[in-house]
């Protein structure tokens, strides 16, 4: 009897042990939204409740347009108040003046966002379908290129603008193997255990690329001495202090060290060159929270690393988020709010 019942707490304390490991191996997995992506030059991934959270008190109710309030009467989606999560893939293109312009992309959004309605509106807008890995690619033409749009689980959508649907298909047969917590692309695989542990938002690999013009980073307007191409881990991750500001937080891979140390420099002479340009601005909400990003930026370099941290104020955040005071009118006959 005594046997029995060792063997039993045995297998019990075994099981728990299992349980724990898989418990700690799924928590430093990177979200399934992230690991359904294609292979790609660069991945975004934000969670947006800890945002809506974050700025509950200060956001006010957008305004919207009539196209797109049609779209909300017509699925019972509401992006602003629905989509919780959105990973997406940044593919550089070969051609900048093609229709997909200088990148392309493929989507992952997580939200109460599928159902029959959604499925009749893109039904609706599709010049075509096609059956994958049983679900239901539509293709919508817009500006020139072609959005695909699918529906993979009960509470997400895939959406490529990639030219071929080498990329969406890809998606849905990852999607076949999301339980392994460390599946996922190449880049994911080499970065992401650089991203800082809560961080909610986050990107990796060279996502410079939307922000590039004439193969320069452009932030707030100030050109960046940081290649487009560059290889970046940045995050957002909650700070301890400083009023319930956002600690950001850039790391650029440099060729080599004197590579980094020139970036540094560049990087520190810009900061001082901002900070008394934004003196004189007038005091606001925004014009504050720009002071303190400024006032708490620091650039050091680590190796062949250049690392940039900040604090992000709940103020320039929210700024930021309400910088239109309408939700962006979608191109006619696109898959308006997926693609956007």
């Amino acid at each position: 009897m005594r046997r029995r019942t060792r063997k039993t707490l045995w297998i019990v304390a075994a099981v728990l042990v299992l349980l724990a490991v898989a418990v700690f191996l799924r928590s430093k997995a990177p979200p399934e939204a992230a690991r359904l992506l294609p292979e790609s030059d660069g991945i975004v991934y934000l969670n947006f409740k800890p945002f809506r959270a974050f700025l509950r008190k200060d956001l006010k109710p957008p305004q919207r347009v009539p196209e797109y309030q049609q779209f909300v009467d017509a699925t019972g989606i509401d992006w602003e108040q629905d989509l919780d999560q959105v990973a997406v893939a940044l593919h550089s293109m070969p051609d900048p003046n093609g229709p997909n312009g200088p990148v392309a992309y493929s989507m992952v959004l997580v939200g109460k966002l599928t159902g029959q309605r959604l499925n009749a509106w893109l039904e609706a807008r599709a010049t075509s379908s096609e059956s994958y890995a049983g679900h239901t690619i539509y293709s919508i033409p817009s500006e020139g290129r072609t959005v695909r749009v699918a529906q993979i689980g009960y509470d997400m959508i895939a959406v490529s603008n990639m030219p071929t649907p080498e990329q969406i298909h890809s998606m849905l047969d990852r999607h076949r193997a999301a339980a392994l917590p460390f599946a996922g692309s190449t880049l994911l695989s080499q970065h992401y255990n650089e991203v800082p542990l809560l961080s909610f938002a986050w990107g990796v690999g060279q996502i410079g690329l939307p922000f590039s013009e004439s193969g320069a980073i452009h932030i707030f307007g100030l050109a960046l001495p940081l290649e487009a191409d560059s290889t970046i881990v940045a995050s957002a991750t909650p700070a301890l202090s400083l009023g319930g500001a956002l600690n950001v937080k850039v790391e650029e891979i440099a060729p080599s060290e004197e590579v980094a140390a020139r970036q540094t420099a560049s990087l520190n002479t810009l900061v001082a060159l901002a900070r008394g340009f934004t003196a004189p601005l007038a005091g606001n909400p925004a014009n504050n929270g720009l002071k303190q990003l400024l006032k708490t930026a620091q650039v050091t370099q680590r190796h062949e690393r250049v690392e940039i941290t900040a604090a992000l104020s709940p103020a320039l955040l929210t700024s930021l988020a309400q910088s239109e005071d309408a939700t962006p009118e979608p191109a006619q006959g696109s898959a308006s709010a997926p693609s956007n």
